[in-house]
């Protein structure tokens, strides 16, 4: 008889009542690499939250010393195929765009280092908390490599020359660094991460699910607009985010001087911005 023995996942998913997700990259061995499975496992994760209407948060967290060290190049030298390397990058992508098309905000949750295409994780996610001892690189470089699909989210979160010298030099910057140049939102002690992670979470809780899944999604697209489409933008994703029965409640609220009582099960987000 023959015995099949299936590999654990390099991803480990909870979910809370309150609709959280935890995402934890559970490969510390490898230093949570982006490796194939782990961005298969992302991927299928992520599909499924976007399906879940009573997920409100996802935060990405990870075991280890490391939050993630990016693509294993180690693996990569084995293949020296274009074909494969366009896969391969093309399958990290997907797994980035999913997580900005997601409807809910996603926090990083940063412990250790994330270099290369784990710094590029983080600054995909739309909030993230750091540990003081936490550190940040896009190193490709210093291996021949410039770390080119990071260099889409790290512009978006950084001023450019920040942003370059990272990119050119491949040298880490710490986590007050990283907060200083907008990668990140909050650092904190490693033993008040938790804490400070969840603080962000509860802030978004209290809000109306449609309402935060709308200002998402509007964020990103007027982003990548010039002003005069991205104020025409904004204003008729207000103007459909007004007709949602949660803001017609928060309006109510205000004229009121009470405090909302939002509709927290089965909304369905305004199809602004979509």
């Amino acid at each position: 008889m023959t015995t099949t023995t299936t590999a654990p996942s390099p991803l480990r998913t909870d979910r809370d009542a309150r609709g959280v997700v935890t995402l934890t990259l559970a490969d510390p061995a490898r230093f949570n690499a982006l490796g194939e499975p782990m961005l298969a496992a992302l991927q299928q994760a992520l599909d499924a939250i976007a399906r879940d209407e009573g997920a409100r948060v996802v935060v990405l967290a990870a075991e280890g010393r490391a939050f993630c060290a990016g693509h294993d190049l180690k693996a990569m030298a084995q293949r020296p195929e274009q074909a494969y390397y366009q896969k391969l990058f093309a399958q990290c992508s997907r797994v980035m765009l999913a997580i900005h098309r997601l409807p809910v905000p996603v926090i990083a949750r940063v412990q250790g280092i994330a270099t290369a295409a784990g710094c590029q994780l983080v600054a995909q996610c739309d909030l993230a908390v750091a540990s003081d001892t936490a550190r940040f690189a896009t190193s490709g470089i210093h291996y021949g490599l410039f770390c080119a699909t990071p260099s889409v989210p790290l512009v978006r979160n950084m001023p450019a020359k920040q942003a370059m010298e990272m990119l050119l030099t491949g040298d880490f910057i710490d986590a007050r660094t990283a907060q200083a140049q907008g990668l990140v939102n909050r650092v904190a002690a490693a033993d008040a991460l938790d804490g400070e992670v969840e603080s962000l979470v509860a802030a978004i809780l209290d809000k109306p699910r449609a309402a935060v899944a709308m200002g998402k999604a509007l964020v990103y697209q007027q982003r990548e607009l010039g002003i005069d489409a991205a104020y025409q933008l904004a204003g008729q994703a207000m103007a459909l985010n007004m007709m949602d029965e949660a803001a017609q409640e928060g309006a109510r609220a205000f004229a009121e001087k009470r405090v909302p009582a939002w509709k927290t099960v089965g909304e369905t987000p305004p199809s602004a911005a979509r």
